[in-house]
């Protein structure tokens, strides 16, 4: 599998992530932040991309999510002109005061010269219980671990999935 962070620091005609809007005509898409699922979250990554507003695309990354430097998610999406996506059932485990939700994903992104590219996989978020949380700073619903790989045939959401119920 192809980690997201080197899909997003390397593949000029490939860039890769969706909105749950695309982008139209008469503007951008409608501005999107809702971090109260993992679909939501997910959701909110896209738009964040397809509106170009990338930092706050890796804003919904933890820190160990490993995507690398904010210049190198940003320059990922150089060539990106609109992504979509669509999702497989989300899939919950609580452990020690965390949520865990492995959310399958198919992505489709298109660059500005008019290449698609589809792209399957998974996401992994994770919720700190609110209730547990004593200091600051609060830690809102985050990204992970997140893993795509090329996909074979066209963009439908029943080739996204996790491995063996997640990304491991």
């Amino acid at each position: 599998m192809i980690e997201t962070k080197r899909i997003l620091a390397g593949l000029s005609a490939a860039t890769v992530l969706a909105a749950a809007a695309p982008a139209s005509a008469a503007g951008p898409a409608k501005y999107l932040d809702n971090r109260s699922t993992a679909v939501t979250l997910v959701r909110s990554l896209y738009n964040a991309v397809n509106r170009h507003e990338y930092l706050r695309a890796w804003s919904y990354f933890a820190d160990s999510a490993g995507q690398g430097s904010f210049d190198s998610f940003a320059k990922g999406y150089e060539n990106t002109k609109k992504v979509r996506v669509k999702f497989g059932k989300p899939m919950d485990d609580g452990a020690a005061g965390s949520i865990y939700t492995n959310l399958p994903v198919v992505v489709e992104a298109t660059t500005t010269d008019g290449k698609k590219t589809v792209f399957s996989g998974c996401y992994e978020t994770r919720l700190v219980q609110p209730a547990v949380q004593a200091t600051p700073p609060f830690k809102p619903l985050q990204i992970v671990k997140a893993k795509l790989q090329p996909a074979t045939g066209a963009f439908k959401a029943t080739e996204g999935s996790c491995p063996d119920g997640g990304l491991g």
